[in-house]
């Protein structure tokens, strides 16, 4: 696990309701069970700030850090996909985004696919992107590569789309998810302590998001009636609540 991904994590599922923001010392201790030490916490936010995602605050704890409004706005998005707080019904019709080449570095351009990829689209043909729904987050991913896309609905492609997504794949990772996820929270004991509880929910969260990557939420008449992301979902809603008031009891012992 990276610094700066367990800080999205933090900011994302354990600071919206305290002003999107801590002190310094707080973020260092609340990574400390999972394995991340204060040099890469600090190097870290450096890194964050320098990107536009923090910026500095003073708090009556110290020197701290607060989420930006941008940072806010893409984790509340993440946030409602992460714990499925909306449910989408599809009208049938597929969004095709036909996108200009934008004119700037390969990275650059790698950076605009791994971007539509966490929205929901891929790639069905060069340039052009397929998605269930029209997401909402477009116009900002294409500004900031620096480009522009026609859009395309339509009711009928033959054949489906849906071998432009790695299925087969992505249905293995749920398998993958649920054993893993049986086995961390199994070995849990009962009176585990808040910190036990907290690193264990942690990382259950830290892996749940890396779906954002690869699902792309794909409506539930399109999916197998035996499809192992249901199972999955069940397991980490259950898991992540049942372990949230001692998690929030020892975010309370790090910040208060």
């Amino acid at each position: 696990m990276h610094a700066r991904s367990a800080l999205f994590d933090v900011y994302g599922d354990h600071l919206r309701g305290r002003g999107s923001q801590a002190p310094v010392a707080g973020l260092v201790r609340l990574l400390d069970p999972v394995g991340i030490q204060a040099p890469a916490v600090r190097t870290a936010i450096s890194r964050m700030v320098s990107e536009g995602w923090l910026e500095p605050v003073r708090l009556p704890a110290g020197r701290g850090y607060r989420a930006t409004t941008r940072t806010i706005r893409w984790l509340d998005d993440v946030g409602a996909r992460v714990y499925r707080r909306v449910e989408r019904s599809w009208d049938g019709c597929w969004h095709l985004a036909l996108v200009e080449p934008p004119k700037s570095r390969r990275p650059d351009r790698s950076r605009l696919r791994a971007d539509l990829s966490f929205i929901g689209y891929a790639e069905l043909t060069p340039h052009t992107w397929v998605s269930p729904f029209e997401r909402t987050e477009l116009d900002e991913v294409l500004a900031r590569a620096g480009t522009t896309a026609r859009r395309v609905w339509s009711e009928r492609i033959e054949p489906s789309p849906l071998d432009a997504w790695d299925l087969l794949g992505l249905a293995s990772a749920y398998g993958r998810f649920v054993e893993e996820a049986d086995a961390l929270v199994g070995a849990l004991a009962p009176n585990a302590s808040d910190e036990s509880a907290f690193a264990a929910r942690f990382q259950l969260v830290h892996e749940w998001r890396k779906f954002l990557f690869t699902d792309p939420g794909l409506p539930d008449e399109l999916l197998p009636p035996d499809w192992p992301g249901r199972r999955a979902a069940e397991l980490f809603t259950s898991e992540a609540s049942r372990l949230k008031p001692a998690s929030d009891r020892f975010l309370a012992s790090c910040l208060d």
